[in-house]
């Protein structure tokens, strides 16, 4: 079984690394004008055209791998597990969903693409299939919060909704720089890999195994100096299959400190237009807590200091600390779990 799990892996590193050259070749033949850049920033003003929708390639690598992988794996086993395909369901709708927004942005010249109520929309119509087709017939209704079971009964619902739209937006956010999002989720997924080991899930394992291995393979086209982003297309299939995973492992709890990278994205946004809004309306002039949010644009723009900087952060520099801190947690969570 490991050594088919390393087979998919490797399968999908090589597929989208031979496909992605011929994805970035398209988009230079037919002149598609490719990402935006925030003029904020102004070191990244430099990436404006740069391809985007790359994550449609290892998307479906890591669909299309797994497929096969885990139809010989049934066919041996003679049953069919629930969580594998829900986790595909997952990738698949809320891949569309991001791949409609891009498509809009990029072929349609809509620069908002989805709307922020049709993106939220569709995010949660893609929760309510998921939960009514894989979570309902499965009869789960607690939630594990820090190792205790957390009977939710029918409010179940909408910790699913509220988990897979928040962390499919929230690795959106973290989406901001060359590698930080594409090697932040590979952390993230070599964690739960553990778990789902230790669990026996190895279906859950295929899957995760098969995205890291299409994950490094985008990798050599997306870090610094990036030839190819991923794209929401990628960045909310990522934030919603993890959550997806930790639903499927019944570790709910845990992405919240192995996704704390992406919590930290999140909550940096959250805080910076709260505390805007109030200070204006108490004096008529906003204020920030941040140089500019979400969090990996405050460290470029000066490091972790708050307050005016004129020492810049590289791009390698915040990918770095931000790797390490999911990693450092990450490792947390695998401690209290298993030590």
């Amino acid at each position: 079984m490991l050594i088919n799990l390393l087979i998919a892996g490797a399968v999908a590193f090589l597929l989208t690394v031979v496909a992605m050259p011929f994805f970035i070749r398209f988009y230079q033949m037919k002149k598609i004008t490719g990402q935006q850049m925030h003029e904020d920033v102004k070191q990244h003003l430099a990436k404006a055209g740069t391809p985007t929708m790359g994550g449609t390639v290892f998307l479906l690598v890591a669909i299309l791998v797994t497929l096969p992988f885990a139809f010989f794996d049934h066919l041996a086993k003679g049953s069919v597990s629930g969580a594998s395909f829900a986790i595909l369901f997952v990738l698949l709708i809320y891949g569309i969903i991001g791949f409609l927004d891009d498509f809009l942005k990029i072929f349609k010249k809509i620069n908002e693409g989805l709307t922020a109520r049709q993106k939220m929309a569709l995010q949660i119509i893609g929760g309510l299939v998921f939960y009514f087709v894989h979570v309902l017939p499965s009869g789960t209704h607690s939630l594990n919060l820090f190792g205790y079971s957390l009977n939710l009964g029918v409010f179940y619902i909408f910790f699913v909704l509220f988990w897979l739209v928040g962390f499919s937006n929230a690795v959106n956010l973290t989406d901001g720089i060359d590698g930080l999002a594409s090697i932040s989720v590979v952390i993230s997924l070599a964690a739960y890999s553990i778990i789902a080991y230790n669990q026996k899930q190895f279906d859950v394992l295929l899957i995760i195994v098969t995205m890291i291995g299409a994950l490094l393979g985008f990798f050599i086209f997306n870090h610094k100096p990036a030839k190819v982003f991923m794209g929401d297309v990628g960045s909310l299939a990522l934030g919603a299959m993890l959550a997806a995973i930790s639903i499927a492992l019944r570790q709910e709890w845990t992405l919240l400190i192995i996704g704390i990278v992406y919590v930290l994205e999140t909550t940096s946004v959250m805080l910076q237009v709260s505390y805007f809004k109030w200070t204006k309306k108490r004096s008529g002039e906003g204020k920030r807590i941040f140089r500019m949010t979400p969090f990996h644009h405050h460290l470029e723009l000066g490091g972790l200091r708050l307050g005016e900087s004129t020492k810049k952060w590289s791009e390698w520099q915040v990918d770095a600390f931000l790797w390490l801190l999911g990693l450092a947690a990450s490792c947390l969570v695998l401690a209290i779990l298993y030590l």
